[in-house]
């Protein structure tokens, strides 16, 4: 837990995600990343000299038209002190059923986020945190590289004017085995995804590609960030 809140202090402070009065809302599933990043935030909150809200949502794509069952994350929330809030939608239908899509990863994700951003601002959140870390950041870049040609990736702050919150990625500068490191040693409640695609995307294919890649050029991840951050790709 110490060495995520390092990586996440150094990288709230270069990229100035929280100011004092906010209001953060933790987009929040069963995975380790957003477990790990709610406790870190949580842990945060108790030292950080800006001082800030924690709340947390969890979007319900309702897999097979059945509610998710949520109550191991509800009760880790009453645990933190932090108010909980899980929106049930229709997503799985729209997307695997009505829609069928044959690559819906990207639709799902800007779906979701559309309805946590959406849950945020009614509950009175002005920014959202979201549980990508480094290994996401990498593996972006490299997947709108390949397949649009564009030096691109998700910025560390966005702000969105529809909704006018704020989005955050505290987690950018953490690599993806220091969150699973926080959910065990934590005992977080992780649960496997019911989606469908879960392990047979196109981003599984990238961090396989990337993982072959630093068993020769070593910390290929960390080298992509460094690039981002010496031109200034998109706010890094």
């Amino acid at each position: 837990m110490q060495k995520l809140l390092s990586y996440m202090r150094a990288a709230v402070q270069k990229y100035d995600m929280i100011q004092s009065g906010d209001v953060i809302a933790v987009g929040v599933s069963a995975g380790k990343d957003s477990l790990a990043l709610l406790c870190a935030l949580a842990r945060l909150k108790s030292f950080y000299p800006q001082k800030f809200e924690l709340k947390a949502i969890t979007i319900d794509m309702r897999f097979n038209d059945k509610d998710g069952d949520f109550s191991e994350i509800r009760t880790l929330c009453d645990k933190l002190g932090i108010e909980y809030t899980v929106v049930p939608t229709n997503l799985y239908r729209l997307i695997f059923e009505a829609r069928q899509e044959s690559n819906p990863c990207s639709l799902c994700s800007k779906m979701r986020r559309g309805a946590l951003n959406k849950a945020a601002a009614a509950t009175g959140c002005n920014k959202v945190a979201l549980g990508h870390h480094l290994d996401d950041v990498a593996e972006t870049f490299i997947m709108n590289l390949f397949n649009g040609g564009s030096l691109d990736c998700f910025m560390p702050v966005t702000y969105l004017d529809r909704s006018e919150i704020t989005v955050i990625r505290p987690m950018i500068f953490a690599r993806e085995s220091d969150c699973a490191r926080v959910a065990r040693n934590e005992n977080l409640p992780v649960r496997k995804s019911a989606c469908p695609a879960d392990g047979n995307t196109e981003r599984e294919e990238v961090k396989a590609f990337l993982s072959s890649l630093e068993k020769k050029y070593g910390n290929v991840r960390i080298k992509i960030l460094e690039a981002m951050q010496k031109k200034e790709i998109n706010g890094y």
